[in-house]
């Protein structure tokens, strides 16, 4: 259910009944103030100058022509056009019930679903995952959740870094190792790993031209080397596997598709682009110059496809997975969550891959672009002495941190309780800090802010949860229970209602506009409303005739509902008692 849709069209409908031509909007949005109605139709100022007439005469034309039926109580004409419009509170009621009744909250799957291929995540498999992979993991994470709830075929693609030069050196140092212990134990912490082979690269004599040898092997399809590259390719899946299982990601071993799986056509697009007179040979590599991407002299954009000594680049590969995901996972839309500083890159490939026609023109090429988290230095964030954070540890004392103040909250719990609590705490106030910041914003990681149990954060929204199940534990009933009609007698049962029946439209929206922090600023104000509705509606109190009571502990089930639905595409737990 969509209420702004419902409206606009109901008002569309009417501005054509009015003679006002169809391509003229109707422009209906929520109410900013309390009295100016639930919703404001606002599309009769832009019609009116369009048209040569005098707006409020326009307005009243088109309020004339409303079909209320039994959505709409009154219309009314506010300022120099405005139609403030009124829902009704049956109809309300109405939805609500509808929505208690159904698993889904009575929001519908879409009619025409697409298949949305996600480019999220992307470690280099040489090392292991930091905090720069945090907000790509989990903003991906969120919509490839939210799509699927509204019933798109999602593919999820885990571009992960396995190919190129330096995995020559990691492979012959992997062999050194296993003279004297299995991959697994020589690769149990691939940063050790990592900047050992880097030493011997820089350091010993002889070690550096082995290295090259193993890239010549690793290319040519040698099956020794072949079988060692898969050997560390599959511990360091596990590696990520592990954080993405503590992060509560639903990323998979099967969704990873690394670079190298797109060996075979890169020597087939380069040719092809040159068939086509797309790319050129210049100075011994093979370039596109996009006059699309000229600059303000009138210059191409360089990009650059294959190296002068053969080598192919990330652009290369990119453009080949375009190809793929068009023509062989058949996308109708595609979203690469990436860094905004790869805007330049992702722009050239999508205009290349369109200008070499690599894809149908329908089909949608997104840069869901994210900003960096800072420290509190302003500065990318960083450990102490400079170096890279790793996301394990990061997590790990998200969770440590979560667990000593549940324990100081509650003392009365015990160990076992505390430690789970504090798992999805703590887990759930690192993704909702990032999740509630406009994702192509930098933000500040602050542990204080992010933990809090005030202001828009996952703690506050996780026991605004609680809060509500409990009403349920001390009146001894189970939603199921409940009996009787929902009442909206006052404006704070009215103003939650109408926020209850706003989830759908939220979610059509983040879907659309690829931006999670919207969901957030819903579930942070959904809560507040069930705040000030509470304070106001007493349920469980002495004199609360028993109609009120049934009404508003079904108005209190949706609340619950609402916000473990909302935060479960956000990819948060919630949790029965904190």
């Amino acid at each position: 259910m969509n209420i702004r849709q419902l409206l606009s069209d109901k008002v569309q409908t009417a501005m054509i009944a009015a003679g006002i031509p169809e391509e003229c909007g109707p422009v209906v949005a929520p109410a900013k103030k309390a009295g100016f109605g639930d919703y404001q139709a606002n599309g009769a100022m832009a019609a009116a100058k369009r048209m040569g007439t005098n707006p409020r005469e326009l307005a009243a034309k088109i309020v004339e022509q409303l079909d209320k039926g039994e959505m709409i109580e009154k219309a009314e004409i506010a300022g120099p056009g405005f139609i403030n419009l009124h829902l009704s509170e049956q109809w309300l009621a109405d939805r609500l019930e509808a929505a208690e009744r159904d698993s889904r909250l009575n929001i519908s799957a879409e009619g025409e679903p697409q298949t949305v291929v996600i480019d999220y995540s992307h470690p280099n498999l040489a090392k292991e995952m930091h905090v720069g992979h945090l907000r790509s993991t989990i903003i991906g994470d969120a919509l490839a959740r939210l799509l699927e709830f509204q019933g798109h075929k999602v593919v999820r693609q885990n571009h992960m870094g396995d190919w190129g030069t330096q995995f020559g050196m990691l492979l012959a140092h992997l062999s050194d190792k296993l003279e004297n212990n299995d991959a697994e134990v020589a690769l149990a912490d691939l940063e050790v790993f990592y900047r050992e082979a880097k030493i011997r690269f820089d350091d010993e004599e002889g070690f550096d031209d082995r290295a090259r040898d193993y890239v010549v092997k690793l290319q040519s399809g040698d099956p020794e080397c072949l079988k060692l590259w898969q050997q560390f390719i599959d511990i360091s899946i596990s590696h990520s596997e592990e954080i993405y299982d503590k992060l509560n990601v639903t990323l998979k071993r099967s969704d990873v598709y690394g670079e190298s799986q797109y060996n075979e056509d890169l020597p087939v697009l380069v040719d092809e682009l040159l068939e086509k007179g797309i790319a050129v040979r210049d100075q011994g590599a093979v370039v596109v110059f996009l006059e699309e991407m000229a600059d303000k002299e009138g210059n191409p954009s360089p990009m650059i496809i294959q190296k002068k000594g053969g080598g192919y680049l990330y652009s290369t590969t990119d453009l080949a997975a375009i190809r793929y995901r068009a023509n062989q996972l058949h996308a109708d839309r595609i979203l690469y969550v990436v860094d905004a500083r790869q805007s330049l890159h992702l722009q050239q490939a999508f205009t290349a891959a369109r200008k070499a026609g690599f894809l149908p023109e329908s089909v949608s090429l997104e840069h869901c672009a994210f900003g960096t988290m800072m420290g509190d230095d302003g500065k990318p964030f960083k450990t102490r002495t400079g170096g890279t954070v790793k996301l394990a540890a990061l997590l790990d004392e998200a969770i440590e941190r979560a667990q000593k103040l549940v324990a100081e909250k509650n003392p009365e719990l015990d160990a076992e309780a505390c430690a789970e609590i504090g798992r999805k705490v703590g887990i759930g106030a690192v993704k909702y800090a990032d999740l509630s910041k406009t994702r192509t914003n930098d933000y500040v990681f602050n542990w204080d802010s992010m933990l809090s149990f005030e202001g828009n954060t996952a703690p506050y929204l996780q026991y605004a949860y609680t809060r509500v199940r409990s009403i349920f534990r001390r009146a001894g009933v189970e939603p199921a229970e409940l009996t009787g009609a929902i009442r909206l007698q006052t404006a704070e049962e009215r103003t939650l209602a109408i926020k209850l029946c706003q989830f759908g439209e939220v979610l059509q929206q983040v879907a659309r506009d690829t931006y999670p922090h919207i969901l957030c600023t819903y579930l942070y104000d959904l809560a507040s409303a069930y705040m000030a509705f509470y304070e106001v509606c007493p349920v469980l109190k002495e004199g609360v005739s028993e109609e009120d009571r049934q009404s508003r502990l079904r108005l209190c089930d949706l609340v619950a509902r609402t916000l473990a639905t909302g935060l479960d595409l956000l990819g948060i737990e919630v949790m029965e008692k904190m």
